[in-house]
C-alpha cells in the first residue's frame, strides 16, 4: 500500500537525505506522495528544496508525488507519516543559545547546557500545536521527531501531547556503529550495540559483531587506537585510557560536554572571535548548500551534506518508517518511552534504547538497571530533562529557574539567574509562554 509522507520543515537542508532515503526504500513501502510544509519565513528555501526534491524524483523514474505548502493543516491531510526537523528561531536563536553561556564561562551548546534548556523552551510548545492538529487531522500517522532535543521533545509529546504515535530519532548510535564497523573492517550492519542512557546521553554497554560478543576487544582497540565517531559540530578531544577502562563501555561524542567542560569551554571561547558559534559556522555551510541545490542540473543530494552535523537523521527515519510499514520487527535504536526497560527510571520517561520495530510501535528492549559507574549521572540528566519540559509547558520563571539550576553545566544558582533573564529576553519573540504570563502578572 502507498503512503503518504509530511516533512514538517521541508525547507531544512537535510530534506534532500529524506528523499533519497524514500527513493532507496520505494520497493519497501512505495511512496505517492510527498508534501513539503515550512513558515512563511522559509519560503524560498522550501521553493529551492521542493525543486531539487523533483529532480531526484524524476532522475529515480519512481511515481511520487511531490508538493509544497505552508499551510500545516493541508500538509497533514491523508498523512500515514509525519517527520519533524523544525529549528524554532533560526540559526540567529542558536548563536546566541551558544554565544551567550559561553561568554559566561559556561559550555555553550544546542542541545546541551543552557542552550538546550532554551531550544526545548522554544521546541516543545511549536511540536504542541503540531500534535493537536495531528490528532484532529491524521490520528493514526506516526510522527518521526529528530527536532533537537530530541528526547526532551519525544517526551513532552508523549506526556502532555494530543497525538500519542511519536518516535524519537537521532543519528549518533548510528554514528557509533559506524565508527565501530572501520575499528574491525566490517560492514556496519554486522554491528551491534547495546545502548542505555539518554538523548544524547548513551553509553555503549556491548558490542557485537556478527551476534558474537567483542565488547573487551572494542574497549581495548579504543583505548589503543581512539576511535572518532563524531558528527560534523562536534570536534572531537578524543579520550584518555582511564576514562574507557574505568567506564567499561563506549561513551559518546555529547560527553565531551560533561566529561571535558573546561577543555570543551577553552576550545570554543579561542573559536569564538575567530570563526564564531558552530551556528556561525552552520550558516556559511547552509549558504554554500543551498547554492549547490539550486543547480538547475543537480538531481541527486550532494555530498556536501556530511557537513551538516545532523547528517544520517534522515537516514534513521526512514528505516524507522520502513519497519513500521512493513511490520519488519527489526532492532532499531529510538528515543521512546521506557515501560520498564530500564528499571532505574520511570515507566513513563522517554529514554533512548534498542527496540524491535513493529507495525504497532517499538517494543523496548530491557537493559535492566543502570551500570553502577553511570547510574547516578543518568539519573540527573533525566530529572533535569523533566524539569525542562515542566516549564517549557508551564511558562513559569520559577520552574526554568530551576531546570537551569539542576542542570549538570550550569549548576550555580547566581548564574542561573543571569543566564535566565538574558536568554529570556533574547528570545522574547519565541517564548510567548513566559512573556504572557509576566504580562499578566
Amino acid at each position: 500500500m502507498a503512503v503518504n509522507i509530511a516533512v514538517i520543515g521541508g525547507g531544512s537542508s537535510y530534506t534532500p537525505e529524506i528523499i533519497e532515503g524514500l527513493i532507496d526504500r520505494y520497493d519497501d513501502m512505495p511512496v505517492r506522495k510527498i508534501t513539503l510544509v515550512d513558515v512563511e519565513e522559509g519560503q524560498e528555501k522550501l521553493n529551492v528544496i521542493t525543486n531539487l526534491a523533483k529532480r531526484m524524483i524524476a532522475r529515480s523514474g519512481k511515481e511520487i508525488s511531490i508538493v509544497s505548502t505552508l499551510d500545516l493543516e493541508q500538509a497533514l491531510k491523508g498523512a500515514d507519516f509525519v517527520t519533524s526537523q523544525i529549528r524554532v528561531g533560526g540559526l540567529d536563536a542558536r548563536s546566541m543559545d551558544e554565544a551567550i553561556p559561553l561568554r559566561k564561562g559556561l559550555v555553550g551548546q544546542e542541545t546541551n547546557g543552557a542552550g538546550g534548556i532554551f531550544k526545548a523552551f522554544r521546541t516543545i510548545p511549536v511540536l504542541m500545536e503540531l500534535s493537536q492538529a495531528m490528532a484532529k487531522i491524521c490520528p493514526d500517522a506516526w510522527l518521526i521527531n529528530f527536532t533537537n532535543p530530541a528526547g526532551m521533545v519525544t517526551e513532552a509529546l508523549l506526556k502532555y501531547g494530543s497525538h500519542k504515535k511519536v518516535i524519537g530519532v537521532c543519528n549518533i548510535p548510528f554514528n557509533m556503529r559506524s565508527g565501530i564497523a572501520e575499528m574491525f573492517h566490517v560492514p556496519v550492519g554486522e554491528v551491534e550495540i547495546e545502548f542505555i542512557g539518554l538523548n544524547h546521553f548513551i553509553f555503549g554497554r556491548r558490542v557485537k559483531i556478527g551476534g558474537v560478543d567483542r565488547t573487551s576487544e572494542a574497549l581495548a582497540k579504543s583505548i589503543e587506537k581512539g576511535v572518532d565517531y563524531s558528527p560534523a559540530n562536534i570536534v572531537s578531544l578524543g579520550w584518555t585510557p582511564e576514562l574507557i577502562r574505568s567506564l567499561g563501555m563506549l561513551p559518546n561524542p555529547y560527553h565531551q560536554y560533561y566529561f571535558q567542560t573546561r577543555d570543551v569551554i577553552k576550545k570554543d571561547m579561542n573559536l569564538l572571535d575567530t570563526e564564531g558559534t558552530r551556528a556561525d559556522v552552520v550558516k556559511g555551510v547552509e549558504a554554500s548548500l543551498f547554492e549547490t541545490y539550486r543547480a538547475p542540473d543537480l538531481d541527486v543530494k550532494p555530498k556536501e551534506l556530511e557537513q551538516r552535523g545532523g547528517a544520517y537523521y534522515s537516514d534513521a527515519a526512514c528505516n524507522l518508517m520502513v519497519s513500521l510499514h512493513t511490520d519488519r520487527q527489526d532492532v532499531q535504536t529510538v528515543n521512546t518511552l521506557n515501560q520498564g526497560a530500564v528499571s532505574d527510571l520511570p515507566d513513563d520517561a522517554v529514554i533512548e534504547v534498542n527496540a524491535v520495530i513493529t507495525e504497532e510501535g517499538p517494543k523496548p528492549v530491557s537493559v535492566g538497571k543502570l551500570p553502577d559507574e553511570v547510574r547516578g549521572i543518568i539519573q540527573q540528566m533525566k530529572h533535569m530533562e523533566e524539569l525542562t519540559i515542566k516549564a517549557a509547558i508551564s511558562g513559569d520563571y520559577d520552574d526554568a529557574y530551576l531546570a537551569l539550576v539542576m542542570n549538570p553545566l550550569v549548576s550555580d544558582e547566581k548564574l542561573a539567574k543571569d543566564l535566565l533573564d538574558e536568554l529570556l529576553d533574547a528570545h522574547q519573540s519565541f517564548l510567548p509562554q513566559f512573556h504572557s504570563r509576566e504580562e499578566n502578572v
